[in-house]
């Protein structure tokens, strides 16, 4: 039961408060005045920062405060200042040819550094922050380029993308062998061990390689080449290599084959201006890959 009933306790030498229950008593000993005293002050302070800054929300708005503050628009100013400071230098970064930015240091310097900041925020959810990639989004530090990797063709890939929807993107995609009912489950099978085969990895016993040459032959050679290595018109890539976009395991293979493949990178002329285009190109081509 509650009871109440001040009284001195031994233990602690305090008073109680005179609230109990089932046994348990309530200790007098109230917060020290300081924290009260700065808890009061913190709500004075509150009640200022109400009228000086936004900070209630409106239907259509939120109060502005009275020294109208928003850290967008300090941002906007800082970033204005930034343009202003780069402008010349992004300026000649815009006009001059791919080719003279690379053989200037001092352009070439503020390519690399742009190109970077602009890989951070555009192009790392996708690629990684070093650039080596994931599954389905290529390594951009290895000398293995489905469209190409010289400067001018990283930078059309970049302004237009792939399968985008842009007029001037990379277009080609790989057939659904399987779900369109162009080979059967053991040709696929088959295909899968012949394309491992190709980059010398291990193959099912008892696997035709003649069968899976044939197969080879009649469905992949026309985009993958005759030997199997690839091309750049088509966006095919090299299967004597070794490095593999989704995969070189046989269930991922005959998942490819089965279902086809085509991903999309958008096309960043209608997001980025063209001097950041550029960077981004010079960046890339500079992180060792490039041709």
């Amino acid at each position: 039961m509650s009871e109440h009933h001040e009284e001195f306790d031994a233990v602690s030498g305090k008073t109680t408060t005179g609230h109990a229950w089932d046994g348990i008593k309530e200790l007098n000993t109230p917060l020290p005045r300081w924290w009260v005293t700065t808890f009061i002050a913190s709500i004075i302070w509150s009640f200022g920062y109400w009228v000086v800054y936004p900070a209630w929300p409106m239907i259509q708005g939120y109060t502005t405060g009275v020294i109208n503050y928003s850290s967008r628009a300090d941002v906007a100013v800082e970033l204005a200042n930034l343009g202003k400071l780069r402008g010349e230098k992004m300026a000649a970064l815009g006009t001059a040819p791919l080719a003279e930015i690379e053989k200037d240091p001092a352009l070439l310097a503020l390519a690399r550094a742009q190109g970077k900041a602009a890989f951070g925020d555009n192009c790392a959810p996708c690629h990684g922050s070093g650039a080596a990639g994931a599954k389905g989004f290529p390594n951009l530090n290895d000398d293995d380029w489905l469209w190409g990797g010289t400067v001018e063709q990283i930078m059309q890939t970049i302004e237009f993308g792939v399968r985008s929807g842009h007029a001037k993107a990379h277009e080609g995609t790989m057939l659904a062998f399987g779900r369109d009912g162009i080979l059967k489950k053991d040709e696929i099978v088959t295909a899968a061990n012949y394309v491992r085969s190709l980059s010398g990895l291990a193959t099912d016993k008892g696997f035709d390689a003649a069968a899976g040459r044939k197969i080879f032959a009649e469905n992949c050679a026309s985009c993958h080449g005759a030997d199997g290595k690839g091309s750049q018109e088509f966006g095919a890539p090299n299967l004597t290599d070794q490095i593999w976009l989704y995969g070189s395991d046989e269930a991922t293979l005959i998942e490819t084959i089965t279902n086809g493949r085509g991903g999309v990178m958008p096309a960043w002329t209608s997001r980025l201006d063209q001097p950041t285009i550029k960077a981004l190109a010079v960046y890339v081509h500079s992180l060792g890959g490039g041709k």
